[in-house]
């Protein structure tokens, strides 16, 4: 299986970077990963939303030709954690196509993005910040790769 991680900028909270190391660790002897940080738009004031989205997009959109592609989004459809490991074990089958997770920046994801997703993925109910939602999703790829793998992950 083949895992793209897609997002604008680097996570700049040192303990939430250290966090995504530890699962990209993780998740590296059971699936082949790609974590990708696209350029974030610098230097626009929050009313510039659209172009700040747009920028971004413009860095992610190189990436996700050939791929299956799954949006984080507030109103994806939202799995457990056992359908998740579900839902990954049959896309393990078509290995030719890797997934490609795309996480928005702090104003989110640029429609054209979302649009194109093949899926939208919600991690909870909840908002998370960007940082902390790539861990989130992360920590649940790795616990889905366990599962389907039958191996045991502490709850």
């Amino acid at each position: 299986m083949r895992l793209r991680f897609l997002w604008p900028g680097k996570t700049k909270n040192p303990d939430l970077r250290g966090l995504q190391a530890l699962y990209e660790s993780r998740i590296r002897p059971l699936a082949a990963i790609e974590v990708i940080e696209t350029r974030q738009a610098r230097g626009l004031a929050e009313r510039h939303a659209g172009k700040i989205r747009d920028l971004e997009a413009q860095g992610l959109e190189r990436h996700l030709d050939g791929a299956f592609v799954i949006c984080l989004d507030d109103h994806g459809k939202e799995m457990t954690s056992a359908e998740f490991a579900r839902f990954l074990g049959s896309r393990e089958r078509e290995a030719g196509t890797p997934l490609a997770f795309v996480v928005g920046g702090f104003l989110g994801l640029a429609d054209r993005i979302a649009e194109r997703a093949d899926m939208k993925l919600a991690l909870s109910r909840m908002t998370f910040s960007h940082e902390l939602a790539r861990v989130i999703l992360l920590e649940q790829v790795y616990r889905a790769l366990t599962i389907v793998g039958g191996r045991h992950y502490a709850k």
